[in-house]
């Protein structure tokens, strides 16, 4: 099964402020540095989703070989983010499955996300999940059967409802920590922050 990852990036910072995708990260900022990590992880693409303030995403962030689509719909929130990226993945992309990237989660592990697709391969189920403790996560791999349910979704969630309310889609992962943070609030870029960072 091939798998393309799909990183939603288009949203407008609103709690931070100030576009957080251009914070200094380490030796990049954070949107190249989640970019850089999932071109880590054991996909075959990677697919980066514009929108708030792209243009100078574009010219700031080293994205490496990942694919660009801009999301002009942006401010509808995460929702209108998974529409523009699955539709390029259908029309585009050859992939049977598409692993939905947060792009304000900086810590996501190469070894969460090869547990993850190794699980969904073998559990005949359209939707893995990683659960964390006791609560959903990210990220999800989501098979391609099911795209065009998810291009339906509106608004500022995610495919969580969804979920909750097909329960025999979900092949869940269960994880003994308390999984990857969102960078938000000045103080989430406070503890999360390599500490090199300026």
């Amino acid at each position: 099964m091939s798998t393309a990852a799909v990183v939603l990036a288009a949203g407008g910072s609103k709690r931070l402020g100030r576009t957080k995708q251009l914070e200094p990260w380490g030796e990049a900022n954070l949107l190249g540095h989640v970019v850089g990590r999932t071109l880590e992880f054991p996909v075959d693409e990677v697919w980066v989703i514009l929108g708030h303030d792209a243009d100078r995403i574009l010219s700031e962030t080293d994205l490496g070989d990942a694919y660009v689509v801009e999301n002009l719909e942006w401010e509808e929130g995460i929702a209108s983010s998974l529409r523009v990226g699955l539709d390029a993945l259908t029309r585009f992309s050859r992939c049977d499955q598409a692993l939905v990237v947060i792009g304000d989660q900086p810590d996501v592990l190469v070894e969460t996300v090869r547990e993850l697709l190794a699980s969904h391969a073998k559990a005949g189920r359209p939707v893995t999940i990683p659960k964390y403790r006791y609560a959903w996560g990210n990220p999800v791999v989501v098979d391609r059967s099911l795209w065009a349910r998810l291009m339906s979704l509106e608004g500022d969630e995610g495919a969580k409802r969804l979920w909750q309310a097909h329960p025999e889609w979900v092949n869940e992962v269960w994880f003994s920590d308390s999984g990857p943070r969102d960078v938000d609030t000045e103080a989430d870029v406070a503890d999360l922050k390599p500490r090199h960072s300026t």
